[in-house]
């Protein structure tokens, strides 16, 4: 198997060869990182890569495969970490100057996790400062670009992991997501990402962002989402508003769902299908290839109804809640915080600091109306499909399109499907709709019920075993 295969083998496939002994840790890790070394000053999708200590943890994997040693479920197989995740040791400066030589003195529990499962972490990977905003570029380490088309964004603000996946820099990723900061640039860079249900996956330390923010996994295919997810799913007292165990394998589920004769199983699953959620302008090419992908799973045996959950567009609530915690942390971080961050940032938390207390009750209320709405509107229905983004990935020096379909856009307008979902917690997956006529990628957002990841990945396993993706590769 040449180096570029290597770099391109999904993460199950790559556990079961070195734990077969058919493949070293140290052989993958060091295909991947000579291939960081290579494309990384294209993409800028790491800003910090471990590559010593990499090759030293590759290495003593190597060994304990060799003693016949217990082996975890990611053992030997690379990882990267969003930089807003804390890794003990290794600089995490969450995109900013003001924590520009920040070293955490401990793991958050997804970092633990994957350690302890055997992963080898190969770096920090880029996003917009604090997980601000839904492209990837900061003051300290500049624009990550997406592998399809390097003058355009990947999306963010987990944009550098969504870039390195889809460039086989790394089979495995761990990304937030506030807003979005998944599902999007799994969507601009044509790979599979994961919002897990709110609790699934401890988060901590706490977002500024609150029970907003959720850490998910970003994979080239859904198996290896269902991997990662074992690992890293399950209560910690860290985080209070964490989940119990589930009880179940989501590999397991994946398996199940990609099996042949899925036909047959997924008779009786009734999906909605919302190409607007009744409120969004939607570029045409996105609509066409994300309805054609919905439609698709009328052949795998699914009932699939055009519908709309019935909530009014949420996004001003959602911006509350959202900006008000990056506006209470930086004030209690330096009194000189203003002439550090994005001024995008600064702009955001004095526009909507303005907002009274009240204001910031009625944005929690709103946040219960569309839960309800979606509590009703699941009750006839298994799962929702939207697109995933309004538009196609937009050149990278901008933080937005200007227009869609023709309209004038406003910052955020190109987001309606992705943060209602994290206001009322639910699971959301995106996965590859297919491709622009210039040849970008779209997504198909699957949206679950409350606490149903189990669905949401068995829907995506079912779309991936007939109409798979991973083996068209960017040219980067």
């Amino acid at each position: 198997m040449d180096n570029t295969e290597l770099c391109y083998l999904p993460a199950t496939e790559a556990a079961a060869a070195i734990r077969e002994r058919r493949l070293s840790p140290l052989e993958v890790v060091t295909a991947v990182l000579e291939r960081i070394e290579r494309l990384n000053p294209v993409l800028n999708a790491y800003c910090t890569v471990t590559a010593d200590e990499a090759l030293a943890e590759a290495r003593q994997a190597e060994t304990a495969v060799v003693r016949g040693n217990e082996l975890g479920p990611l053992h030997g197989v690379p990882i990267s970490i969003k930089d807003l995740i804390w890794t003990k040791g290794v600089r995490t400066t969450r995109g900013s100057r003001l924590f520009a030589n920040f070293v955490p003195d401990e793991d958050a529990p997804v970092v633990e996790r994957v350690k302890q499962a055997g992963a080898i972490i190969l770096g920090k990977t880029n996003t917009s400062e604090f997980g601000f905003k839904a492209t990837t570029d900061n003051l300290v380490f500049g624009a990550t670009r997406n592998p399809w088309d390097t003058s355009r964004t990947p999306g963010g603000s987990s944009g550098g992991a969504g870039a390195a996946v889809a460039a086989g820099l790394g089979p495995l990723a761990l990304g937030s997501d506030g807003g979005g900061s998944v599902r999007i640039p799994a969507s601009f860079t044509g790979i599979f990402g994961l919002k897990p249900s709110a609790g699934r996956v401890p988060v901590y330390p706490p977002s500024p962002a609150g029970t907003l923010s959720h850490v998910g996994p970003m994979t080239r295919t859904v198996a290896d989402a269902a991997l990662l997810l074992d690992v890293v799913a399950g209560p910690d007292d860290r985080d209070r508003h964490s989940l119990p165990p589930a009880g179940i394998s989501y590999r397991a589920i994946v398996q199940d769902g990609a099996r042949k004769g899925q036909t047959k199983r997924l008779r009786g699953v009734h999906l909605a299908w919302s190409a607007d959620l009744g409120y969004a302008e939607v570029d045409a090419e996105v609509k066409e290839l994300a309805e054609a992908a919905a439609k698709r799973f009328a052949d795998l045996g699914c009932r699939v109804e055009a519908a709309n959950p019935g909530f009014p567009n949420p996004r001003e609530s959602f911006l509350i809640l959202f900006f008000n915690g990056d506006g209470a942390m930086l004030s209690a971080q330096s009194d000189r915080w203003r002439e550090l961050v994005d001024p995008a940032l600064v702009s955001a938390i004095d526009r909507l600091g303005q907002f009274s207390a009240q204001d910031y009750a009625r944005a929690t209320f709103t946040a219960d109306t569309v839960w309800e709405a979606m509590r009703r509107f699941l009750t006839s229905f298994d799962a929702l499909l939207t697109p995933t983004v309004a538009v196609p990935a937009f050149p990278v020096e901008r933080i937005a399109p200007a227009e869609i379909a023709g309209q004038p856009a406003d910052s955020s307008d190109w987001l309606p499907f992705t943060y209602p979902f994290n206001l009322t917690g639910q699971p959301a997956a995106t996965v590859p709709a297919g491709f622009t006529r210039s040849g970008l990628p779209v997504g198909l957002q699957i949206v679950g019920r409350r606490h149903d990841d189990a669905t949401v990945l068995r829907l995506a396993a079912a779309y991936e075993a007939a109409f798979p993706w991973a083996g068209r590769r960017p040219l980067v």
